[in-house]
């Protein structure tokens, strides 16, 4: 059961995370799409913080939306290729998925 402030303080961890993700892959390889996936996780993984520290509606909903972008992108690569970067991003993946899943069915919970 993770507190509001330990969500909102991975939200902002994840988003940072995978927005310096995308632009050093952007750096090393010339990749569009790793950039462009990246600051998209990002940008969600940051509205997410945002919706959950103005206590607005769906900020769990969105961490498990980048969460699920993530891990549908870089699970797939992981077990294929057995990199470090996939299967580092499928870890975050995985991280996301449950925060934001336990952050969820709790606040779920809390309406009945």
């Amino acid at each position: 059961m993770p507190s509001s402030e330990f969500t909102q303080t991975s939200a902002g961890v994840l988003s940072l995370l995978t927005s310096l993700g995308g632009a050093i892959g952007y750096a090393r390889t010339g990749s569009i799409p790793s950039i462009a996936a990246g600051l998209s996780v990002g940008a969600l993984y940051l509205l997410s913080l945002v919706r959950l520290r103005n206590n607005q509606s769906y900020g769990e909903e969105i961490g498990l939306l980048a969460s699920t972008v993530l891990g549908g992108a870089s699970v797939p690569r992981a077990i294929r290729l057995r990199k470090p970067v996939p299967v580092a991003l499928s870890v975050l993946a995985t991280y996301g998925l449950v925060l934001f899943g336990l952050a969820y069915r709790d606040k779920r919970a809390s309406r009945i």
